[in-house]
């Protein structure tokens, strides 16, 4: 009988019955061990530090980014709705900003220049996740949606 009192009781009751390091890992928050949830405000701080300085202070991008610089790059492109970001995935977007505009294009064999760099070295795939989480937070559920569908086509999956 007692076997089956146990198996009803709430998970968190039981938490007398496990080892101590067992009962402090439980105590963290949940966001340790559920990270799909975004992190909106740590990717706004380096969205911040590290983008807004060419990609705007709003995600407004550079004056004219659609006209070409006179060395054949473009200006840095808005990520608000009004620019371009939502219509590629997160995979491709994750790679364009680790490895950088240039290195991505190539791989693609896509013959356009670009002024990205690559911050690989200096953001981690959490960071960079992260910045995404924030410009998507940005857009309005059509866009967000349409972007979604963008990455599933991108994956290839149905």
């Amino acid at each position: 009988m007692m076997h089956h009192l146990h198996r009803k009781t709430c998970p968190l009751r039981l938490t007398a019955l496990l080892p101590s390091a067992t009962v402090m890992m439980l105590a963290l928050p949940a966001q340790a061990f559920f990270h799909g949830a975004p992190d909106i405000e740590s990717g706004r701080a380096i969205y911040e530090a590290r983008c807004a300085s060419c990609h705007g202070a709003n995600l407004e991008g550079q004056p004219n980014w659609q006209s070409g610089n006179e060395d054949g790059t473009y200006p840095a492109p808005p990520h608000n709705e009004t620019g371009h970001t939502w219509h590629h995935g997160d995979e491709m977007l994750t790679d364009y900003i680790r490895r950088g505009g240039q290195a991505v294009l190539d791989s693609m064999g896509v013959a356009f220049s670009s002024g990205m760099p690559g911050f690989g070295d200096e953001l981690t795939e959490n960071d960079i996740e992260a910045v995404l989480d924030y410009i998507r937070s940005t857009w309005p559920d059509r866009i967000r949606a349409a972007q979604a569908e963008r990455g599933r086509l991108e994956r290839g999956a149905p």
